[in-house]
């Protein structure tokens, strides 16, 4: 162990110390009632986790924590894999459910194994900390430090319980606890990023354990096998256990409602705080189970100056509407982008792409028209298949009507009804050309722009399977589509004889 970890050891060491000495506790129980009181609280294990560990659980359970507690304190013979973002307590509430095992002696052999050794003492310690000096579970069960079997990777409780840090690719065959074999299996932060990144070490630890670490177990004897840890790649320890395991709980930040899964400690707020300092790409890894790589399809996405604007012949404002009429984080985005074409390169010049309401979609056209400010010819065009011509007749037409009335002006908005094909497929075939051979750009004034930033992020996370929303990138494709046809339209046509045909024709017979 470094000299660094140490510190950080020391500093937790001292920190769980006090914390425990500001756990109350009430010296005047007799042994009769602590007996009573201890059986009160082992027939109910969140209530057990409340009682013993009040600072740890000072935020109070949200559903899922009280559904994995039980569902697992319940279950003698259980696989389960715990895929909660960050923030959401995983490991704390896997100590708290071993803890429990263990000291109501359901349990007598854990061994917990991590990418490295070190890694698993350090995830050991708040155990051997809590036994050291966790005043209620003192009271309640005695002390549980035995002298000569004591020590930061190896010890036994009082109780008969037994605690192994493993590393992965230790030796861990023949593990004994008298006659008990591991009878609780826990891997935490057993995935890495490096090693996910390389196949023949991703295989080499998934068979470690399948191989060696997991038969340790008895054939005979229920077992507890425990996963914690987030999808953090396409393939990963965790994705493998999850479908091997009898209840794969993955939790993300936010739930499908987009509000915070965890109100009681993580608010709106302070979401939006963490996830503004960080990428999408880090944010979709690491608070919502969904990694999604960078440049597999969109590489370059160039950014640059925009000509003026009076030099384009026309630009069109193209809008990618959602059924939604929402700001909530579940909601799906609206997109409207001003894209231009001149000598061959399309530009990306300005737009808005967010999770708004319908009447604020219908303003960012108003808004975009005014940015040209007649400097030369606008169309406005809308998403507008059949099956949503309904939405676009009923609700954003009136719409539409409204912001005119208000600004005091026309403004047409025609609707695309062309056929689409299938999203992801129509962007990647469209788009990838051309980003591949820098024939657009992105307008370098709005590279600080939110809604510009998202658009790149959409870009950059997109694949064929869609894991990130493409919303902004479907607008560009139907922006550039409508450019392509207006020039086309645009172009005189050429005619040519039937005579001139023939005479260049060197296959004629």
């Amino acid at each position: 162990m470094t000299q660094e970890e140490k510190k950080a050891l020391q500093r937790w060491a001292e920190h769980h110390k006090a914390l425990a000495a500001d756990i109350p506790v009430d010296d005047g129980l007799s042994a009769r009632e602590i007996e009573k009181k201890r059986a009160e609280l082992e027939k109910d294990p969140v209530e057990w986790i409340r009682y013993f560990f009040p600072k740890y659980a000072k935020y109070g359970f949200a559903p899922f924590h009280i559904r994995a507690i039980n569902r697992i304190t319940r279950n003698s013979e259980w696989y389960e894999v715990l895929s909660w973002s960050r923030e959401l307590a995983k490991s704390t509430v896997a100590m708290f459910i071993i803890m429990y095992l263990t000291l109501t002696r359901k349990k007598r052999f854990v061994a917990l194994a991590s990418a490295t050794e070190t890694a698993a003492i350090r995830l050991l310690a708040p155990y051997k900390l809590n036994f050291e000096n966790n005043p209620r579970l003192k009271q309640f069960y005695g002390s549980q430090v035995t002298l000569g079997a004591w020590t930061e990777k190896d010890f036994t409780t009082q109780c008969g319980a037994k605690f192994v840090a493993l590393g992965a690719g230790s030796a861990p065959r023949g593990a004994r606890n008298e006659e008990v074999r591991p009878d609780i299996i826990y891997m935490d932060d057993y995935d890495t990023d490096e090693d996910c990144r390389n196949p023949e070490t991703l295989k080499k630890k998934w068979e470690w354990f399948e191989g060696a670490l997991y038969p340790t177990r008895s054939i005979s004897e229920p077992t507890l096998v425990l996963w914690c840890g987030n999808i953090i790649a396409k393939d990963c320890c965790i994705k493998r256990a999850g479908e091997h395991a009898r209840h794969w709980d993955i939790v993300n930040i936010r739930g499908k409602d987009g509000k915070s899964t965890w109100p009681q400690k993580n608010t709106e707020e302070q979401i939006d705080t963490v996830l503004s300092n960080i990428s999408a790409r880090s944010a979709q890894a690491e608070y919502f189970n969904n990694p999604v790589s960078e440049g597999t399809v969109f590489k370059n996405l160039p950014f640059g100056k925009v000509p003026p604007l009076g030099k384009f012949p026309f630009l069109v404002v193209y809008g990618d509407p959602a059924y939604s009429d929402s700001r909530k984080k579940a909601s799906s985005t609206k997109a409207v982008f001003l894209i231009g074409r001149l000598k061959g390169v399309y530009y990306i010049i300005k737009g808005f792409l967010a999770r708004e309401l319908n009447a604020v979609f219908i303003s960012w056209y108003f808004d975009l028209v005014d940015y040209v400010g007649g400097r030369t010819n606008v169309y406005c065009y809308m998403e507008n298949n059949k099956l949503q011509d309904p939405f676009f007749e009923q609700v954003f037409k009136p719409l539409l009507r409204e912001e005119i009335r208000k600004r005091g002006r026309e403004l047409h908005i025609r609707g695309d009804e062309r056929r689409k094909t299938d999203k992801a497929t129509r962007i990647e075939a469209n788009l990838e050309p051309i980003d591949r051979n820098g024939a657009w750009v992105f307008n370098e004034e709005e590279r600080d722009n939110p809604h510009m930033q998202e658009l790149i992020s959409q870009f950059r996370m997109f694949e064929m399977h869609l894991p990130y929303n493409a919303d902004g990138p479907d607008c560009i494709e139907g922006g550039m589509t409508i450019i392509s046809q207006k020039t086309a339209e645009m172009l005189p046509t050429e005619f040519i004889t039937y005579r001139e045909l023939n005479e260049n024709n060197k296959y004629r017979m």
